[in-house]
């Protein structure tokens, strides 16, 4: 049988019944429900519903039933009581006949996140070009978070994800905000593994400096960390010649080291949400773990990597012992855990913000640059340049709300957004 399609659309301040009034309406018409989207901002009220209406002409024996035109008098009596609902809910509507169902936007769907403290409007502007520019749709935008940076999320179809995501990333500079380009698939929905850097990603510190700074020896080390930045040492290298410094130093200062140790804002509240949502996470570090395993107990993760400092008589050798954690050793790490935990490397975060991070962020289903060097912030699918750590959840797609009631189902109270 065929049938004839009335796209309404009805706008205006929302109240509850609503919805009701108008699919109560509906009830009484030969019409079946083909597509229905709602939204409420700030108090107004979209609803949008795709109707089908059948024929009541009955076609002959040997011929197809012919569509009803847009003056048919069922479509006619339709149309006038959607019009008599909307006045007496004083409320807009637009009505489009012959409207047709795309379902081309309900696949090969792409999020796209973007992050601003604060969100100008030229940043929303440009990302739009660049979505429409690869040949994308914007199907919906909407806000995430508002707290402590506002979020906002573009759910797109029609474009090629990697494109996308090259053009966004290149524009960061351009466009003023933190973006991420993710494809809205399945593994959003499954369990993830989320493995970070510590030293200046979870801690503001760098605990090889902090244990300088016990042992006496800051200038010294500072200058092997300079000769490692401008490529005349690698990792490994600058890391043993930094030990070496740390010879005698009494193990009582890894105590020190630990209570002197300032976490980045937000990295209790990311561990705590992943932990809450049933995220795997791990902590990788180049550092040590006799300081980096108490901070991990104390964060709940899942796991910790990091190298081990030698210890005789109760002071440090100035010697490492076990697999060292360089950059390749993180990268390592990260597939070790995704194995230990089946979780597809597709379905994996890294996030850190140096050079010794880079293979793990490419290795990753998505990378993320923390207040990243250039270099990182070239290898990682996406980039947070404000202070909160946390704000890499709505790269993830949680919203602030779901961090709120995550946190009201363990008893958590969490601060309030200041006013």
């Amino acid at each position: 049988m065929s049938h004839q399609t009335l796209l309404l659309t009805l706008s205006g301040l929302d109240r509850p019944g609503v919805t009701r009034q108008l699919f109560t309406a509906l009830d009484h018409y030969p019409v079946t429900v083909e597509d229905v989207e709602q939204l409420v901002v700030r108090g107004r009220l979209v609803l949008s519903v795709l109707l089908a209406l059948e024929s009541q002409h009955p076609a002959q024996s040997n011929e197809p039933r012919a569509e009803p035109s847009a003056d048919d008098p069922v479509l006619a009596e339709l149309r006038r009581a959607i019009r008599l609902v909307a006045a007496e809910l004083d409320m807009e509507v637009a009505l489009v006949v012959g409207a047709r169902e795309d379902s081309s936007h309900r696949r090969d769907r792409i999020h796209v996140t973007v992050l601003g403290s604060p969100l100008r409007p030229s940043a929303i502007a440009q990302v739009a070009e660049v979505i429409a520019g690869r040949g994308g749709n914007i199907d919906r935008i909407r806000r995430i978070a508002s707290y402590p940076v506002t979020a906002v999320v573009f759910e797109s179809s029609g474009a090629d994800v990697y494109a996308l995501r090259h053009a966004l990333t290149a524009s960061v500079g351009q466009i003023g905000a933190d973006i991420a380009v993710q494809a809205a698939g399945l593994d959003r929905r499954g369990q993830h593994l989320v493995v970070m850097d510590v030293d200046s990603t979870v801690i503001q510190d760098e605990v090889i400096d902090l244990l300088a700074l016990e042992a006496g020896v800051v200038d010294a080390v500072s200058a092997i960390t300079e000769r490692a930045m401008a490529g005349q040492l690698d990792f490994t290298a600058s890391l043993r010649e930094r030990v070496a410094l740390l010879k005698g130093l009494p193990v009582s200062a890894l105590d020190t080291v630990l209570s002197r140790i300032t976490l980045t804002p937000g990295a209790r509240t990311l561990c705590r949400t992943l932990n809450n949502l049933g995220y795997r996470v791990c902590l990788v570090s180049g550092g040590f773990i006799e300081v980096v395993g108490p901070l991990a107990a104390e964060l709940g993760v899942d796991d910790v990597r990091a190298n081990a400092l030698e210890v005789s008589d109760g002071v440090l050798t100035g010697h490492l012992v076990g697999e060292i954690i360089d950059r390749a050793g993180k990268k390592r790490a990260l597939e070790s855990f995704a194995a230990e935990y089946s979780i597809p490397m597709r379905r994996t975060i890294a996030i850190g913000d140096g050079a010794n991070d880079i293979d793990m962020l490419e290795a990753a289903g998505l990378g993320v640059a923390f207040n990243g060097k250039a270099a990182a912030r070239a290898a990682a699918d996406a980039s947070v340049s404000v202070p909160y750590l946390d704000s890499v959840l709505y790269l993830l797609g949680i919203t602030r709300e779901e961090i709120e009631d995550a946190d009201a189902l363990t008893g958590f109270s969490t601060p309030s957004p200041p006013v």
